[in-house]
This record gives structure tokens, C-alpha cells and sequence, in this order.
């Protein structure tokens, strides 16, 4: 059966448009959608239960973004040559998408949900991760899954002052912002990107500019679902409420709980009074009732705990630790730490600390990124590490998580802009999260700023971080922005702000809102306080160690770089590899040579400078060429009955003949010269004879002036006598 297909476009007003089409591929899914733009397509499909699993009280959502090679033509590499385990760029891509559908779901909807997305085909101009969250909201708006209000996420980015909807590959290289904003028709849901050193009232705009296509995009899908007929949304079952429990709950336990978050303590002292609490609350229920509506006391004690909490903010101003609403926690900070690392730091705020290390290396050690949409190697890269122990438990390793993964990209992208792009180096730099209680993240930026400087490395300028948080009520329209949040806090609140910056400006930020239609004037008090907080932090920072260090630690590696001629190189490598690997073994260095153009790029990477020279040296020997016209310094090597042999450099020597010695008539060679003499000779170029080359020493002598001779008399021109007669 020939299938009817559905479809709308979207005109981004630049000749360029977007399209959704349905009814043609994965019909036997709850939803599916292809979304074009050029060249590129994204099937995105959507599958939800229609029950939810007992005893399940959140929303199983699951989100995944895979690019397929054939996509681009290519083949996966390995050695299975297949799609395995995601890339960090397709695990970014599902974070991206999930954080701004997740929080749109209703609030009792708790069935097995998973989106599916992937690229089919590959476009060089367009970047698919900005179509994702279009074709996840479409792929629910053609399905009755009850998700009412569709979003979309574009990127936004900037040149020369304009902005830019789903720039190219290429203007995203001039542009000054890159940025993904995630909204529905009414209100921002996440903000995520880059900048460099903008100010807070452009990121606002970039925002703004964003939130206008993302609602012709949503208006797109409500035509697409309408044109479907579709109108109704599948029923499910609500969650399980009893509203005298919920009483008595609320009677029991908020009192005690307001009382215990005004009380300013610690996290875990106040994590066992918040536990003593509900031991209390449940004893007073019996055991019949614990065995039909247990898990209802546990939901309705949470209610009342965040309630409680978010009441004292708003009605004191007071926050769970004892601190005002701007107020930053303590910090220590530490540099050159770890005596063997090649450069770290500890940065502690609060109850969240990170350990930061830095490890230098050549272009070898860069991170290759292989991927459909995207080829090549990052010479700064971050791992951020979050450890069960930081937060006091127990728990399986299961490898890095999509959460490690997240946090370790913004602060990489806090970071790398102000790495100057002539640092010889290939940087990694490691957080280890070692503590934590709210915003581990903006620890790992400030731990990772120290810890550059500490390495040596010349950044343009430090960078800091905080994390901002929001508590608002919607009956009586107050609102607090918190400054520095607690994990608690995050938890409870409404809102997840992170910013980092430099004292000039904006270097990156996330933005996760949990409640819908968030107003402008609170994302602007937001960010104000955000940067007070950032220049307070800063501060700190650069009262640990105001400027780079000016060289690299004793122990961290060197690194020169030049070129040589592109002919040379195999010379330098020699058969197999024989004589780069003898050179460094001798010298004790890393060596390496990648050919770009007609050159050969040689990076020389050791601790021994002697060694090092060596190494520069030799390469330079072999790859030396004498220019004709040219003066140099040479040493004799060796006399001979018509000249002397003279070299270059070790290995590079030349004929200099007896002739060439002096203006005048040399007789004996060892008169005028001795083995390991140093002169100074011209080279003359090739000779034309023997095609060998030609050096001369007279040549940079004076010319000794010319003798003028007498005339020698003839027999005839003897003198005449005049005839007598």
C-alpha cells in the first residue's frame, strides 16, 4: 500500500528550510518523523508504554542519538566495522534533547517512555545535534503520547553583530557565540553553549532571537498534528493520591522540617535530622497502613520537606547552610599540589572540591574525534571524574556516565577559548571530584584555571564559574535567585544557572529550567548576580597565583617545534623508523614529524634541554642546504696536496680548492690551513663541471690591486738621430 505522507516546512527566512515529513518510515512506532534540511535527515521515533511498571514514580525516560557512518559515506573504524558504544558528541546530543523534553512531561505520566534518533544522511553544511530536539518533539506530536507542549532547539550564532539560526560548520569558525537553546511556544527550557567574553546582555539577546524561531518551529508541528486529525491524547492511569494522608503528613512533619532547614547545618547533619523526621512520621502510621499507602507517606514527606525549604527561602531569605540569597561559600584554593603532575590544584568551595591535574604532550597525543558529522582532533581536552565517595556512598563503577560526560564538555568549553591557539602543547586536563555538595562543575573550571597557570600554560586570561539557582512560587509570584547552590537546593528549585566567565566576559553556560514560563527579568537578575558572584571567585583565584608561570615545571616536558623541507623527511625517519628511534633513544626525547603541504612539521618534546638541542640539531644537519651567495662558518677537516675539506655540519662538507684559498698563488695548502681550523668561506652554488659544490675563502678577501707595468722597450724604438748634412 502506497503510504500517504504528511508534511511541513519550516522557512528559516535565508532561503533555507526545514522539513517534517510523517506516514512513509517506522509506522509500527507511537510516532515517527523525518526532519530535513538540505542534505541531512534525522529519523526520529517515539514508543511509550501504556502502563506504567508498579512501584515507579518518576518518568523512565530515555533518549538516543546515534549517527549512522553510512550517513557520510564511511565506514565505522574498528574491527568489527559497526556502530558501537556512543560517541561523547551523540551522548552531548541526548543530553541536550532530554533536558528540555523531560521536565515537560505531566508530572504523573510514569510509563517506560524512549525516543529514538538518528542520522541517516549526512550534510557538510548543516549540524545535525540542532535538529534533534525538532525532530524528538515532532516524532510525540504526531503520536498520542501525552506531551502537550512541543519544544524545539536551535543554535544560535553571531558574526560581525548578526545573529545566526543553525549556522554552518564554517560560520560557526567567525562566530563569536555558539549557542544551543532548547524552548516551547512559551518559554525557555535550556540554554547550553560557548561564548567568547560576551556580555550578559547579549547572551539575553541571543536567547530571545532564538526563542522566535523555535515558536514558528512549534507552530509547525501543532499544523502537522492537525493535519493528521489527531486530537486526543492516549489516557493513562494517575497517579495514586489520598489527600488525608497528605494532611497528615503536612501537620506532622513541616513544622519540624521548616525548624531543621533554619537551623543553617551541615549536609549530612541535616540529611540524619531530615531522616529522624520521617522515622517519626512513620511510626505514627500502623503497619496496615504503611502496607497499602507506604509509598505515599515517602512521596507526600518529600512534598513537605521541598515545601518547607523553599518557604524559608522565600519568607527569610535564609538558605539551608545560613547563607543570604547572593552569598558565596567559603574557598580555599591550592596550587602544585601533586609534586610529580605537570601541573594541579585543589579548589574547594563549601562541601564541593575538585582536584585538578594537567598533563602536557605533542600533537600525538591529541583527541582524534571520528564521527559522521565531524572529523579531527582537540589539542585541549577535560575528563571530569565524579566518584561515588564525593557525595558519601557506596556504588557500582559502570563506567563514565552520560552525566560525567555533560559536565566534563562545559567546562572544557568554559576553558578552551582562552588557551592561545600558538600553545605548543596538547593539553589534558583532569578534575576529580572529590567532594561534593552543589556545583561540582563551576569547581572542576575554577580547580582547572589554577591548575593551567600552575602547568605554565600562558592562559589569555583565568576563568571562574557559579551556579545559580531559582525558588519560586507561582500563587503569590514571589521568587528568589540563589547564588552558589547546594545539591539540595538544586534539587528543590526551579531552576539550574551555570555561567562562566573572565573579568572581560561570558566564556560559557548551561541553563536547565524546571517550571514553565520563566520570565525574562528573572534570567537577567540571574545572570547579574551570577556575575558578581564570578568576579568574587575570580578574585580568589588570582590571589592564589595572579599570572602564569612563566616556564613549565623542571619535570613536565619541553617542546620546540619547527619544519624542514617535506624531502627530507624520510631521510630524518630513515628505513623503518631506524633513525628517529635511535635519535630519541640517544637524546631522550619524543619526536614527532606530520607533513602538512611541502613541509614537514617536527615537534621535539623532552625534560633535558641538552638532549633536546641535540635532537634539533642532528635534524637540522640532515636536512641542511648551503644557499648559494651565502657566507658560512665551516671547520677543516682534513688537508689535502690541491685543497682542504671543509664541513658544514656533521655530515655536510665540501672541496674547498687551493685555488679558492687567496688572491695570491698558494704553493703548499698546510702553509695557510690545519685540521680543525674554523674559517669563513662563500658558497659559490654547484660546479658546473663535476655538479658538486663549490666553496671560496678568496672570495671574502679584498682583491689585492693590480701592479701597473712599465713598458718594455723594442729593438726598433730606439732613439733617432737627426741626419747631418
Amino acid at each position: 500500500m502506497i503510504p500517504k505522507v504528511t508534511k511541513e516546512i519550516i522557512d528559516l527566512g535565508d532561503g533555507r528550510t526545514i522539513e517534517i515529513e510523517t506516514g512513509k518510515l517506522a509506522k509500527q512506532a507511537d510516532g515517527s518523523v523525518v526532519v530535513r534540511s538540505g542534505d541531512c535527515m534525522l529519523l526520529a521515533t517515539a514508543v511509550s508504554a501504556r502502563t506504567a511498571n508498579p512501584g515507579i514514580d518518576f518518568l523512565p525516560l530515555t533518549v538516543d542519538y546515534r549517527e549512522k557512518f553510512s550517513a557520510a559515506g564511511r565506514f565505522p573504524g574498528g574491527f568489527f566495522k559497526r556502530e558501537a558504544r556512543p560517541s561523547d558528541s551523540e551522548i552531548l546530543t541526548m543530553r541536550l534533547v532530554d533536558r528540555v523534553l523531560r521536565p515537560l512531561f505531566p508530572d504523573d505520566y510514569h510509563a517506560e517512555t524512549q525516543i529514538m534518533i538518528q542520522l541517516m544522511s549526512h550534510d557538510e553544511n548543516v549540524m545535525p545535534d540542532a535538529l534533534a530536539g525538532l525532530a524528538a518533539s515532532a516524532a510525540l506530536a504526531v503520536s498520542d503520547i501525552p506531551f502537550y507542549n512541543y519544544i524545539s532547539e536551535v543554535r544560535v550564532g553571531r558574526i560581525n553583530g548578526e545573529f545566526i539560526i543553525n549556522p554552518t560548520k564554517k560560520q560557526l569558525e567567525e562566530s563569536d557565540i555558539d549557542m544551543m537553546i532548547g524552548a516551547s511556544k512559551d518559554s525557555v527550557a535550556m540554554v547550553e553553549g560557548e561564548m567568547k567574553e560576551i556580555s550578559e546582555a547579549e547572551m539575553v539577546q541571543a536567547i530571545k532571537f532564538a526563542h522566535e524561531a523555535i515558536i514558528k518551529q512549534v507552530e509547525a508541528q501543532e499544523k502537522l498534528r492537525a493535519a493528521l486529525g489527531l486530537f486526543n491524547y492516549r489516557e493513562y492511569e494517575a497517579e495514586k493520591e489520598n489527600q488525608e494522608i497528605l494532611e497528615r503528613v503536612n501537620a506532622f512533619a513541616y513544622d519540624k522540617l521548616y525548624a531543621i532547614a533554619a537551623e543553617a547545618s551541615a549536609k549530612h547533619e541535616r540529611g540524619e535530622k531530615f531522616a529522624f523526621v520521617k522515622e517519626e512520621l512513620v511510626a505514627t502510621f500502623t503497619e496496615e497502613e504503611l502496607a497499602e499507602n507506604g509509598d505515599l507517606v515517602s512521596k507526600y514527606f518529600s512534598k513537605v520537606q521541598k515545601e518547607a525549604v523553599r518557604n524559608l527561602i522565600l519568607d527569610q531569605g535564609i538558605r539551608l547552610d545560613g547563607r543570604k540569597t547572593t552569598e558565596i561559600r567559603p574557598i580555599w584554593c591550592e596550587i602544585d599540589y601533586l609534586p610529580s603532575t605537570h601541573g594541579s590544584s585543589i579548589f574547594t568551595r563549601g562541601e564541593t572540591q575538585a582536584l585538578a591535574t594537567v598533563t602536557l604532550g605533542t600533537s600525538r597525543e591529541a583527541n582524534v574525534i571520528d564521527l559522521p558529522s565531524e572529523q579531527g582532533e582537540e589539542r585541549f581536552y577535560l575528563h571530569y571524574n565524579f566518584p561515588p565517595y564525593s557525595t558519601g556512598e557506596a556504588k557500582p563503577l559502570r563506567g563514565v556516565s552520560r552525566r560525567e560526560v555533560g559536565h566534563g564538555n562545559l567546562a572544557q568549553r568554559a576553558l578552551k577559548t582562552m588557551i592561545p591557539a600558538d600553545c605548543p602543547y596538547t593539553i589534558r586536563l583532569v578534575s576529580d571530584v572529590l567532594e561534593s555538595n552543589g556545583s561540582s562543575s563551576m569547581a572542576t573550571v575554577c580547580a582547572g584555571t589554577l591548575a593551567l597557570l600552575d602547568a605554565g600554560i600562558q592562559m589569555t586570561r583565568p576563568v571562574s564559574g557559579i551556579a545559580m539557582g531559582l525558588i519560586s512560587d507561582a500563587k503569590t509570584g514571589r521568587w528568589a535567585v540563589l547564588s552558589d547552590i547546594l545539591g539540595d537546593e538544586d534539587h528543590l528549585g526551579d531552576m539550574d544557572f551555570k555561567v562562566t566567565g573572565t573579568e572581560k566576559g561570558i566564556t560559557a553556560c548551561q541553563m536547565d529550567i524546571k517550571i514553565e514560563g520563566l520570565a525574562y527579568d528573572i534570567m537577567e537578575q540571574a545572570l547579574k548576580q551570577a556575575h558578581d558572584g564570578r568576579l568574587h571567585i575570580l578574585g580568589l583565584l588570582v590571589d592564589t597565583i595572579a599570572e602564569p608561570k612563566a616556564n613549565v615545571k623542571a619535570h613536565a616536558p619541553k617542546i620546540i617545534k619547527f619544519s624542514i623541507p617535506k624531502d627530507f623527511i624520510g631521510a630524518v625517519i630513515g628505513p623503518g623508523g631506524k633513525n628517529i628511534q635511535n635519535l630519541q633513544a640517544e637524546t631522550e626525547t619524543t619526536i614527532v614529524i606530520t607533513e602538512e603541504g611541502e613541509l614537514g612539521l617536527i615537534e621535539v618534546l623532552g625534560t633535558n634541554q641538552a638532549g633536546m638541542d641535540k635532537a634539533i640539531s642532528s635534524i637540522q644537519n640532515q636536512t641542511f642546504q648551503p644557499t648559494e651567495g651565502e657566507t658560512y662558518t665551516v671547520k677543516v677537516t682534513k688537508i689535502l696536496d690541491f685543497g682542504a675539506v671543509v664541513e658544514f655540519v656533521p655530515g655536510k662538507d665540501s672541496l674547498l680548492h687551493v685555488s679558492e684559498l687567496d688572491w695570491k698563488r698558494i704553493e703548499n695548502v698546510s702553509d695557510v690551513l690545519k685540521e680543525g681550523d674554523v674559517i669563513d668561506v662563500k658558497y659559490m652554488g654547484l660546479d658546473p663541471k663535476n655538479k658538486k659544490p663549490k666553496v671560496s675563502r678568496k672570495a671574502l678577501l679584498p682583491r689585492p690591486p693590480k701592479e701597473e707595468k712599465k713598458p718594455e722597450a723594442k729593438p726598433n724604438d730606439a732613439p733617432k738621430t737627426e741626419d747631418k748634412k
